[in-house]
């Protein structure tokens, strides 16, 4: 039985096999979505009753938001001029911005993880970062 099944993998024409195999892409294990932890809008709006007294009436310029996954967290705040952001743990990354209609930008994190992305997007946009480059 076994010699039979070696022939039929035999028979399969070796154009199918690589025609096969170039089409597979095996799952990116490194990729994985961050959760949102952390969103000081929201902070704000659930304290606000709470915390109006105290407040003045103008609020901050600075949106502070934090994602986490099992290994990693980002922390970003949000201003008008741009992103600053912080891979935590501190290392080395490649941070890429990429908007609705698919074109990114690319943004060196330093040493000790830190990044600014400059202009922010002003469209829905998406976060990837990869551990360990430059």
């Amino acid at each position: 039985m076994l010699g039979d099944a070696l022939g039929t993998a035999r028979d399969v024409p070796h154009a199918f096999i690589r025609a096969g195999k170039a089409v597979y892409r095996p799952p990116d294990l490194d990729a994985e979505l961050a959760a949102l932890i952390y969103d000081s809008e929201c902070e704000r709006v659930d304290h606000t009753a709470r915390e109006l007294a105290r407040t003045r009436a103008d609020t901050a310029a600075l949106r502070a938001l934090t994602f986490a996954s099992s290994g990693l967290t980002i922390e970003l705040e949000v201003t008008d001029g741009g992103l600053l952001g912080q891979v935590v743990p501190p290392e080395p990354a490649l941070v890429e911005v990429q908007v609705q209609d698919g074109t990114a930008s690319q943004f060196a994190a330093d040493s000790l993880g830190c990044f600014t992305v400059q202009p922010v997007p002003r469209v829905p946009f998406r976060l990837r970062c990869r551990i360990g480059t430059r």
